[in-house]
């Protein structure tokens, strides 16, 4: 039954879309949908532990585990569900705390789902390597959203974990005992120096479901654990001959500024953190770069502290306030705040910023021609610098050239994708690219587009997929594998070489083996593997079909589709590279499958084996003689 629920509670939350979330506020709402996108990922995990049960190992473990999987998505589902409700009107004072108590409750929900996926008991369930690979990449990227959401320490919520695990089987007995204590006189006194706690531990409690009475119970157990842990450091020894140098110069003493209290002037009014780039925008009010950098990309165009509509979006440099924080910070002895070069928080605001501005306000234009020469002179920029790719980034012009890849002309749609493959070089762009939504967009555009659009929107999927959570989202995009194997087939010379190195990146991951497999990739790939006309083609053949041979379903295509005398051929008359390849790709073929192996014997493969075992390449004479054993093994039965 909980392997049921929890398939329901995936379905549920992989149905939510961006028009669910319309009324819900940002982050919120990019929060919710980030979270229905990975948990959606989670529904072969789950239908593979439903048809397995738990006959392959320990019950009690299974059951266990699957109640924590359970709970983990309920919580998840409640999150969700806060996004789909209707928002409520808040003040701009308190607009920061609901943001504050978004990011709690999203890294709880996170962190939850992450420690269970990591605890899988892989004897109790029959879990195949391609969902194993998924669960694995899931947690991945579930582990990157906790620590974009700040520096909650995670060991409170696993103390909360383990607390509701013990209030969740004694739950009836505490109940009844709870009503006839006057506690709560108590839990106000332990909770006068812990509210940040409490705080956190309500909000927690919330999104797992706990009543408020319970969840303030859970907390003064927390605090009195705390409190007991800080008595018992209290009474160890402190060695007489560490310095005070020794101390101050502790990583815990530098990093943790919080020890001593941050003067409100200093802190970013949306992270309440120490700024360490302070920047002011045209209301006069001054945020971190990050933060308020990452306000405006989501669409917003207020000022978060006083709600006033921003004149525009330029990000001027405090650097009087820069410089009071760094002398502030010496005189309370705390390592300085750093800006980062590599984070874009380091560029000056100059005029190459307003003029790229301008730039991406006219991808906006109602001129057909404005938006063409627009999306041109981008395109331009961000093949030029790292500078200009970040700066165009935070301009919000990877939204609009998004939008810009429906066009329908053609040309406007060309100069887009291709600033949209420029943009992505830099790697924190790729994933500002796909939370756009660019993904659907690129792959009309790879199937409908002009051949030089298409050839770009296939070298655009190559440079998203270079990071492997966007393995997944690509390859379960429909129509996208197949309209890559398409132009792998049809394409101009550049279009197929383009499409061969985006389909060899995305089949690393193993899904995708069997998506481009059942897309018809086969067929394209032996037609390569005979064209010697073309410089390349047979390696990128030979190269995408030794990562597809490694999926049992498509070694057995490949023998199907007839591959083994083309193989066979490379042996005798193909470069020293091609050789070991097809040696290799022979010698998966032929493992456990007597079968093919008969056939390369059939089919003269002996001498060029035995030839390649002596002049080869180191690999390739390790492949040979491996084949060449084989096949004395099957003539000796």
């Amino acid at each position: 039954m909980a392997a049921e629920a929890a398939a329901e509670i995936v379905r549920e939350i992989a149905a939510v879309g961006a028009a669910d979330l319309a009324a819900a506020a940002e982050p919120l709402r990019a929060d919710c949908l980030r979270l229905a996108r990975k948990v959606s990922l989670l529904s072969h995990l789950v239908a593979e532990v439903a048809e397995a049960g738990a006959g392959g190992g320990d019950a009690d473990a299974a059951d266990s585990w699957l109640g924590d999987l359970v709970r983990a998505l309920q919580a998840a589902r409640r999150f969700v569900e806060l996004g789909r409700a209707p928002a409520r009107p808040s003040r701009a004072s308190d607009q920061d705390a609901v943001c504050n108590n978004v990011a709690v409750q999203f890294k709880f929900v996170t962190w939850q789902l992450q420690t269970v996926l990591a605890r899988l008991p892989q004897s109790c369930f029959q879990i195949s390597d391609e969902v194993q690979e998924e669960v694995d990449l899931v947690r991945a990227q579930l582990q990157r959203e906790m620590e974009k959401k700040g520096d909650i320490d995670v060991n409170i919520f696993s103390k909360f974990h383990d607390i509701l695990a013990l209030h969740v089987s004694t739950v009836g007995s505490q109940s009844e005992q709870s009503h006839g204590q006057p506690d709560t006189p108590q839990m106000e006194n332990l909770c006068n120096g812990h509210l940040e706690l409490q705080n956190i531990i309500m909000l927690v409690s919330e999104i797992s479901g706990v009543p408020k009475s319970d969840a303030e119970r859970i907390t003064s157990q927390l605090i009195e654990g705390l409190e007991n842990m800080r008595v018992t450091d209290s009474k160890k020894p402190v060695s007489v001959s560490q310095s005070s140098d020794e101390t101050k110069a502790s990583p815990e003493t530098h990093k943790k500024s919080d020890a001593v209290a941050i003067p409100e002037d200093f802190r970013c009014p949306i992270s309440l953190e120490l700024m360490r780039d302070p920047v002011i925008v045209s209301t006069g009010q001054t945020y971190e770069r990050a933060f308020i950098q990452r306000w405006i990309d989501c669409g917003n165009r207020t000022c978060p502290k006083t709600q006033l509509k921003l004149q525009n979006i330029t990000l001027t440099p405090n650097y009087v306030l820069r410089s009071l924080i760094l002398q502030w910070c010496e005189e309370k002895g705390i390592e300085p705040p750093t800006r980062s070069k590599n984070d874009g928080a380091y560029l000056e605001v100059g005029g190459e910023r307003v003029a790229i501005e301008t730039l991406v306000r006219n991808l906006s234009s109602s001129s057909l021609d404005e938006r063409k020469s627009a999306a041109a002179e981008i395109r331009s920029l961000a093949k030029k610098s790292t500078d200009n790719r970040i700066l165009l980034a935070e301009s919000g012009a990877i939204s609009a050239l998004v939008k810009l890849l429906s066009s329908k002309d053609l040309k406007t749609q060309e100069h887009a994708v291709t600033a949209l493959l420029n943009l992505s070089i830099y790697d924190q762009n790729k994933e500002l690219i796909v939370v756009a939504g660019a993904i659907v967009p690129i792959i009309q555009v790879l199937r409908k587009g002009g051949m030089e659009a298409r050839e770009n929107a296939a070298a655009a999927i190559f440079s998203l997929s270079l990071i492997d959570d966007n393995k997944i989202t690509i390859g379960s995009t429909p129509g996208a594998i197949e309209a890559l194997v398409e132009l792998l087939q049809s394409g101009s010379p550049r279009g197929r070489k383009d499409a061969a190195t985006a389909l060899f990146n995305l089949c690393i991951y193993q899904a995708n083996k069997v998506r481009a497999v059942r897309a018809g990739i086969l067929a394209p790939l032996i037609q390569m593997l005979q064209d010697s006309s073309r410089n390349g083609a047979i390696d990128e053949a030979l190269t995408i079909l030794s990562v597809l041979v490694s999926h049992h379903e498509c070694k057995i295509a490949i023998a199907k589709a007839h591959a083994i005398p083309f193989l066979i051929d490379l042996l005798r008359s193909s470069q020293a590279r091609n050789k070991e390849n097809a040696a290799a790709i022979l010698l998966a073929l032929c493992k456990k499958d007597a079968e093919n192996l008969a056939c390369i014997g059939r089919l003269g493969a002996q001498i060029p084996l035995t030839e390649l075992s002596k002049t080869g390449t180191d690999r390739a004479k390790r492949k040979a003689t491996s084949l060449l054993e084989h096949l004395s093994k099957l003539q000796v039965l």
